[in-house]
């Protein structure tokens, strides 16, 4: 026999918890988080959660619980959680801040210079 339903809910709401807490994504439960915060992670860790969240799904009713592939459900979880928790929230944030600067310079940079494109056609550069 496998897992029980009990653990199987379990596992979802772990990955549930690390998606909002690495990834500030909201919701009631992982499939909420997955509709708002899916395009956050890598398609294989993307599939591997929405088939976690399947199985959380199946685990509630007797019938479908036998049907879950226990296997599946535990290397799913895996691949969820280390991706989830190598995740590094300052580290995350200092590059978000980085290529807002980045864009920041860069828009500043062609505005000058088109600025002085503008002088110097107009004669007065």
């Amino acid at each position: 026999m496998g897992m029980s339903a009990i653990a199987i809910r379990q596992m979802v709401d772990r990955v549930a918890a690390l998606m909002e807490e690495r990834l500030h994504v909201r919701g009631q439960d992982l499939p909420a988080k997955l509709r708002r915060g899916a395009g956050r992670l890598p398609r294989r860790v993307r599939a591997a959660a929405r088939d976690l969240a399947q199985a959380g799904e199946m685990a509630q009713n007797p019938r479908l619980l036998m049907q879950v592939d226990f296997e599946k459900v535990s290397a799913d979880y895996d691949l969820c959680v280390r991706h989830l928790g190598s995740i590094d929230t300052k580290t995350r944030v200092a590059g978000q801040l980085l290529a807002a600067l980045r864009v920041l310079i860069v828009g500043g940079l062609v505005a000058a210079g088109a600025a002085y494109g503008f002088a110097r056609w107009r004669g007065l550069v």
